[in-house]
């Protein structure tokens, strides 16, 4: 049963999630997020890739998903962006683990339907599927839904394979 970490990068918040697969079963471990904000940008990379270490080790994911950068209206806010996503990378790598990288719309298709749902829409489809109940922050159901994404992709790919 493949354990999957669920990235939803960031510079200042980074969002998490650990989730086991099974057939047409998922199971949420843990998620939250990883808060960088006061440190300096070199830091913060620092921080985002210590922390990322620390739960894999603790957590022992066989594979991790990560949202790929969209292009902002800012250049400058989606370099840092990428950033954020090199570090969790360099964390996975560092760790042995496979990395695959989803597209925001394609997780948003995956997880609630249609690639131009909103965030609010991705966290309420992200409790249903998993029975969570309480409160998510967008950056951590985001990161569930990377997580579901990738589990939903990798039983598709396992079926055209067989």
């Amino acid at each position: 049963m493949p354990r999957i970490l669920g990235i939803d990068p960031g510079s200042r918040i980074t969002g998490f999630a650990i989730i086991e697969h099974s057939k047409q079963k998922s199971q949420h471990i843990t998620s939250g997020c990883i808060r960088t904000e006061g440190a300096d940008f070199p830091q913060r990379l620092g921080i985002i890739f210590q922390d990322i270490s620390t739960i894999i080790n603790q957590y022992q994911p066989t594979e991790m998903s990560i949202e790929q950068v969209f292009m902002a209206k800012n250049a400058g806010a989606a370099l840092k962006l990428g950033q954020a996503k090199g570090a969790a990378i360099c964390a996975a790598i560092n760790a042995h683990l496979a990395v695959y990288e989803y597209a925001p719309r394609l997780v948003k298709q995956a997880v609630v339907g249609k690639g131009s749902a909103d965030k609010q829409q991705v966290q309420q489809m992200v409790k249903i599927l998993l029975n969570l109940q309480g409160n998510l922050t967008l950056d951590q159901s985001d990161a569930i839904a990377i997580a579901l994404c990738h589990a939903h992709s990798r039983a598709f790919f396992k079926q055209l394979t067989k």
